[in-house]
């Protein structure tokens, strides 16, 4: 957030911030036989909360923010034990 930088704010980062803690919550509380239809799930929900965010927020996800966003995400539901073959938020994503 830089001087003159209106596309991001305090409230949206700290909304930003809000839903990834919760996604690593809800990844950290899964148990090691987790299946991978509940992570995808997971993986899901936090695409679909981040185009809530994106919507509300004016668009505040750019190139770099998607792709960062896309690499936590993903990152995260691997060392839980997703399989990943690609990018598979692009099936959910709006931004």
């Amino acid at each position: 957030m830089e001087d003159g930088d209106d596309l991001f704010t305090l409230e949206n980062i700290s909304a930003a911030e809000k839903a990834l803690n919760e996604y690593l919550a809800k990844i950290k509380g899964l148990n090691e036989k987790t299946t991978q239809k509940k992570l995808l799930a997971c993986v899901k929900e936090i695409v679909l909360k981040f185009n809530q965010l994106n919507e509300q927020y004016d668009s505040f996800i750019e190139t770099t923010e998607r792709e960062e966003l896309v690499e936590y995400i993903l990152s995260v539901a691997e060392l839980a034990g997703l399989e990943k073959l690609d990018d598979l938020t692009e099936e959910w994503r709006e931004w």
